[in-house]
């Protein structure tokens, strides 16, 4: 799937914050959001290609995707399941 096709509700940048500030982020976003939502959350910490995964995963969220971003950063995108 294109992630062009995805409609993004809301984007987080978090670029420039170090673990764990990515993942505190979307765990705030996603607890506003409604149902259905999709919030990206750009992150250029490494330690956030194995946090934010795991955390969707334990949280029974759905992960739509992963970009690279110009190679300093990635775009986490992220679908609120319940």
């Amino acid at each position: 799937m294109s992630m062009t096709t995805v409609a993004i509700t809301k984007e987080i940048d978090a670029r420039g914050s170090f673990c764990p500030g990515p993942l505190m982020e979307l765990i705030r976003n996603v607890k506003t959001a409604q149902v259905g939502d999709v919030l990206a959350v750009l992150s250029g910490d490494p330690g956030s290609i194995k946090d934010i995964p795991a955390w969707v995963v334990k949280a029974n969220q759905e992960l739509v995707g992963l970009e690279d971003i110009d190679g300093s950063a990635k775009r986490f995108i992220v679908r609120k399941t319940h």
